[in-house]
């Protein structure tokens, strides 16, 4: 079970691999560094579902994304 705050309570970043044609997520970067659980969220939909994914989790999803391009 995630200890994620709630989506309003953390500070977003979008990621600076977002395209300008609202492809775009953000990511909690201060949660994330200090409980090693990164929070995702599609930046249209702010009040939408959060991903949480573990570091080694999300580190295997940018690279499965990355191969994907």
């Amino acid at each position: 079970m995630s200890n994620t705050p709630s989506p309003e309570h953390l500070r977003w970043v979008k990621s600076t691999y977002s395209a300008g044609e609202g492809q775009c997520i953000e990511w909690a970067p201060d949660h994330a560094a200090a409980t090693g659980e990164v929070p995702v969220r599609d930046s249209k939909y702010l009040g939408g579902p959060v991903l949480s994914f573990t570091r080694d989790g999300w580190t295997g999803f940018v690279k499965f994304a990355a191969d994907q391009a």
